[in-house]
Parts: C-alpha cells; structure tokens; sequence
C-alpha cells in the first residue's frame, strides 16, 4: 500500500467514528457537553486513536459533535499504513477495548465500561464491510474531509499539550538532576517509581492492552534478553497464532518472565513500552493518573 494516490497526491481520508457507552451510569455525550468533562473525553478519544493507528501524526481529529444518543468523532487519516492498521484495530474489537481502558482510568470509574461503536465514511457503513479492509479504506479514501479543524479542537490539542508540558516540568527536572534516582527505582514521565519483579497482573494488563505492537515490544525486550533474540519472535506468533494476540502477547511476556528471572523487571517492560510509543499503555501497567 503505498501512501501516494494515483494523481500522484498524498494519500487522505476521513471517517467519522460513533460511540456510545452502554453502561447506565456513564454517559458520553453528556460528559462531553460539559465544560469539565470534555478535555477528559477528548483525552480519551486521542489515546485510544493513538493506540489503534499506531501513533501521533497519523490521524487528525476534525470535529467531535453531538450525534445524539452517539457521539460522533470525525477523523482524517493522512497515512494509508496507519489507517489499514486502526481498520484492523476496530475489526478486531481493539478500538474498544483501547477506548474502555482509557475511560475507566482517567473517569476513575469503578466499574467496567461498555461501549458500542460505529464507523461510516460518506454514506457508507463500514461495519458491514469490515472482513473487505480494502474497500473499507477506498470508502475512507473517497470521503475527503469538507471542513478544517474545529476551533474547539484546536483549543483542546493546546489544552492537552500544555498538560503534556506540565507547568512545573522545568523545577521538576532541577529537583531530579539533584537528587539522582535511586538503584531501586526508574524514572517514567518525570516521576519516580520503586521498580520491581512483574507481577500476573503486569502480564494480564500488558496482554490485554497491548494488541498487534506485541512483535515490536518484543524485539525491543530481545535487545537484552537472549530468549527473545532471532527467529523467538516469529517462532511464537506462528505457535500461538489460533489462540489470538492477548495468548502470543502472553506467551512473550511469560517466556521474559521465565528467561530473566529475578531481572524481569518492571523498568525494563516500561522502557520497551517507551521505545514502541506504547506510553498509554505503560501508563495503565503503572495505574498512573492524569495530572490535575
């Protein structure tokens, strides 16, 4: 596939997204509308598109509106690669799962969350259409976007950058150069966390979460750990590929586990995790919380 179109142009195309929670409680139109929620469900939206298009600068959100009782995010893919991949995410129910975890951790919910989705582009309904992921993307591609970014938009990615910024980044980096973090800790985001042995839960969340990336994490663990090195990666997708992602992902993770030992540690998958541009879900192995 390549990212150029036949006139020679670069490849775009926009797809508008719907979601609606189907948990009684949790209601996301409404927390949109309001003025305290809808950074969070911006929030939630660009992770969850980060997570399933395989990173920032793929995708651009237009518009999120009210397309009552749904709320409709309007997006346009400026990478053929990075659509085909969020295409296979969404079929593979990968998007909502992204979606639920990111919601239940910055919501702080205390149940699970449940969401029902739907992907058109034009007049389109892709959801019929999604064991045909070509025809899918050829909708997408004929749906060119008829509007620019939203002022509203504009203001949340500032809103969500400053965030990333952090107001005190500068003094907490002074603090850090002068108190060196210790031999037991790492340091993720500017903060300092006791590092340890990955527990059966680091493993559940890492193999839930972590979707089709889980080569790339890997091959990234395999830099320093011999049992993952040469055909290891291949050799466990091909042994576990009936069973689906969150077994392979498993596996990999559990053979790091049994290869290191007492050096499987949670540092470690953090960093592989950072390489991979997999911040999101290094955020949810640490149960991390949004910054007021």
């Amino acid at each position: 596939m390549a990212d150029k179109t036949v006139d020679g142009g670069q490849w775009t195309g926009c797809a508008v997204m719907f979601l609606q929670s189907l948990c009684p409680g949790v209601n996301l139109l409404s927390l949109y509308k309001d003025p305290q929620g809808k950074f969070i469900i911006f929030k939630v939206i660009k992770l969850t598109l980060t997570d399933s298009a395989g990173g920032l600068g793929t995708f651009e959100i237009l518009k999120v509106h009210d397309a009552d009782p749904f709320l409709g995010v309007e997006v346009k893919f400026v990478n053929v690669a990075a659509c085909h991949q969020f295409l296979e995410s969404y079929s593979s129910g990968a998007v909502r799962q992204y979606l639920c975890q990111h919601a239940c951790r910055l919501l702080a919910l205390s149940q699970e969350l449940t969401v029902e989705t739907q992907l058109k582009a034009g007049t389109h309904t892709l959801d019929r259409c999604l064991d045909k992921l070509d025809l899918c993307l050829q909708h997408i591609h004929l749906s060119q976007p008829e509007r620019l970014r939203d002022e509203e938009i504009d203001e949340l990615e500032q809103q969500l950058q400053s965030q990333a910024r952090g107001p005190a980044s500068q003094s907490v980096t002074i603090m850090q150069e002068e108190s060196p973090v210790p031999s037991n800790c790492f340091k993720f985001q500017n903060r300092v966390f006791e590092d340890r042995m990955l527990t059966a839960a680091d493993v559940q969340s890492f193999s839930n979460g972590v979707g089709r990336q889980w080569k790339h994490v890997g091959r990234a663990l395999g830099k320093n750990c011999r049992a993952l090195k040469g055909p290891a990666i291949d050799n466990l997708a091909y042994e576990y590929e009936r069973e689906g992602l969150y077994e392979q992902a498993y596996q990999l993770l559990s053979r790091f586990i049994q290869a290191e030992g007492r050096a499987a540690k949670l540092s470690r998958l953090v960093k592989a995790l950072e390489d991979c541009k997999l911040t999101s879900l290094a955020e949810n192995i640490l149960d991390l919380q949004p910054r007021e």
